[in-house]
């Protein structure tokens, strides 16, 4: 059983319910402080009321990374399922039309001012930041909303696709042609990101949405994973593992190959309205 010092954060949240989707979504997730950190600055977040999942890495230094990490959770999910509630409400009112991705934006940008906000208070923590990772099942769409190196993956139909992209300085290398992905793997600039919550009041989001098929399978996690385990790995793992099982394992691989950093997955399966196995 993988030792953690992270709990999830879901009992924080009260419960407002939001549409329901048209698929039934089944998730699971952990969180392990790794082998060479003393502390896990990762903080994670299941609601499945709300179909709402998160994962965020902290950074900082020891204190700074645990509350820029758990404050980023906490705003989002809160605000994602306020401002979701309420625009549900306009449009019952009032005919006014979803914007999911807007609301997912506010929500995260929400955040970032919260975090940015926290550290001018208590200079202490000057510095500190979060990624995010989001993923929203909303009707019979999957929305992603992203800042920083956690990753987001969507497995269907035997393959697995990387559905955001790193915001970081290799990636941007790699994207501009100047190293290619091998090369990025291994550069002493790998941690080193371009985009992050709380570092400044305002952060640009991305978000994306895909339309769902039955036996989708979502993974969110922390760059403690990335760093460790090849995607192909991933979708194998996932594949030949039980849902609620695979981020332990997935997990333990990481540790036994250096568990360098902390490491958080989350793994989310769109099943019918009937069952998920």
């Amino acid at each position: 059983m993988i030792k953690t010092n992270r709990k999830e954060l879901r009992g924080r949240f009260p419960h407002t319910r939001t549409h329901s989707p048209a698929f039934r979504v089944c998730a699971y997730g952990n969180s392990d402080v790794g082998l060479r950190r003393e502390a896990n600055e990762d903080s994670f977040l299941l609601l499945p009321k709300n179909a709402l999942f998160i994962v965020a890495d902290g950074m900082g230094g020891h204190a700074g990374g645990q509350v820029a990490s758990k404050l980023t959770v906490q705003t989002v999910g809160l605000a994602l399922v306020r401002r979701l509630a309420e625009a549900e409400a306009e449009t019952k009112n009032e005919g006014t039309p979803l914007n999911i991705a807007k609301i997912l934006s506010d929500a995260i940008s929400e955040a970032c001012a919260a975090v940015y906000d926290y550290a001018r208070e208590y200079p202490a923590l000057t510095g500190m930041g979060s990624t995010v990772s989001v993923l929203l099942v909303y009707g019979a769409m999957a929305w992603i909303g992203h800042v920083g190196d956690s990753r987001a993956y969507l497995m269907r139909n035997g393959r697995i696709y990387q559905v955001t992209e790193d915001h970081s300085l290799v990636q941007e290398q790699v994207s501009a042609g100047l190293i290619t992905p091998s090369q990025a793997k291994v550069s002493t600039m790998r941690n080193i990101i371009t985009r992050s919550i709380g570092f400044e009041r305002e952060v640009r989001v991305d978000t994306g949405a895909l339309p769902l098929q039955e036996g989708d399978r979502f993974l969110l996690c922390s760059d403690g994973l990335t760093g460790h385990i090849e995607d192909d790995e991933i979708l194998e793992m996932v594949e030949h593992t039980r849902l609620r099982n695979a981020p332990d394992a997935l997990i333990a691989l990481a540790n036994e190959r250096g568990g360098d950093d902390n490491t958080t997955v989350v793994i989310a399966k769109i099943g019918s309205k009937k069952r998920i196995r």
